[in-house]
């Protein structure tokens, strides 16, 4: 049983995650957010219960998809959507956007627009950590798409080899953009790619914010005994195409109404707040107002904040 603290705060996340990125699409067709726009949306159970176990001193890497990651970790609505929007008030100065957003004090080393990308970076945080001594994990997030990659197997194989306490969490939503994880591998179970690396593995239900959290406070407890790496494949489903402008036409209706339906992260906890732990409908929609204000109030705070010049972005272009 869990505490009402804990199932306030986790849904807290679960919804800002939900909310933010369905007015971000909003925001994104009245073209105020410019380049592409990867939603987090029906994936929101893995980074809420993965961060969820995460100390604050502790490190994450993040995606293309990232903004879920960011949110989780405890950034702001208006930090968030002033980066999206590129203002100086962003979390980056409105240099990171969507898919480069950073927040260092939070332990968030950065989201990564290259697949895989970030995988050797949060592997070369927990190697830091280990040089250092220092009582910290690093939860790396990537893809089903960026197993395929090189870096993912380099990575995983060198955190294995320096036992790191790193934390290598594949969200599986069944598609690399448009390639269904069948067409792309002959093993779909992703875990056990971990295995062949001497890798302690597990597969858990991506789309139970419950069953993500228990496997990751046990895997972040174990690298914190020098028994790392881990690897967590949590299997999920996108609620629509790879970015705003896919329609996800080869997406079957079926499969995406089920997600929806029967296996919505958001309002599987909600229903549970509800059942198990004694909360009203009416808290959690006291709670849910409270977000959507904060997020209208992020909104024209970025709206309001100025821009970035062409002649500061020479400058930042000039000092590298």
């Amino acid at each position: 049983m869990y505490s009402k603290e804990f199932l306030i705060s986790l849904y807290r996340t679960l919804y800002s995650i939900r909310h933010f990125e369905t007015e971000c699409i909003k925001l994104y067709r009245q073209g105020l957010i410019r380049g592409y726009f990867h939603p987090y949306l029906g994936e929101e159970g893995i980074a809420s219960g993965v961060c969820a176990a995460l100390a604050d001193r502790d490190y994450i890497t993040s995606t293309h998809r990232g903004h879920g990651h960011c949110l989780a970790r405890g950034a702001k609505f208006k930090g968030m959507v002033a980066e999206l929007l590129g203002k100086k008030t962003g979390y980056n100065s409105g240099f990171g956007g969507s898919m480069h957003i950073a927040e260092l004090e939070k332990g968030n080393l950065g989201a990564n627009a290259i697949v895989g990308g970030n995988i050797a970076m949060g592997v070369g945080a927990a190697l830091g950590v280990s040089i250092r001594g220092e009582d910290r994990v690093a939860a790396v997030f990537t893809t089903d798409g960026a197993t395929n990659n090189g870096a993912f197997a380099e990575s995983l194989n060198l955190a294995a080899a320096w036992d790191l306490p790193a934390i290598i969490v594949i969200e599986n939503n069944q598609y690399a953009v448009s390639t269904s994880i069948d067409e792309a591998t002959r093993e779909t179970e992703l875990y056990k790619r971990g295995r062949g690396f001497g890798v302690e593995s597990y597969r858990v239900d991506g789309n139970n914010p419950f069953e993500v959290y228990e496997k990751a406070k046990e895997s972040v407890a174990k690298c914190r005994q020098g028994k790392g790496p881990i690897l967590i494949e949590g299997v999920t489903y996108r609620h629509a195409g790879h970015h705003v402008n896919d329609p996800g036409t080869y997406m079957p209706e079926d499969k995406v109404k089920y997600y929806k339906e029967e296996k919505d992260p958001v309002k599987h906890v909600r229903q549970y707040m509800i059942d198990e732990a004694d909360i009203s409908e009416n808290d959690i929609d006291v709670l849910e107002q409270e977000i959507e204000q904060e997020m209208e109030e992020a909104v024209e705070f970025a709206q309001e904040s100025p821009e970035v010049s062409v002649e500061e972005f020479k400058e930042l272009i000039e000092d590298y």
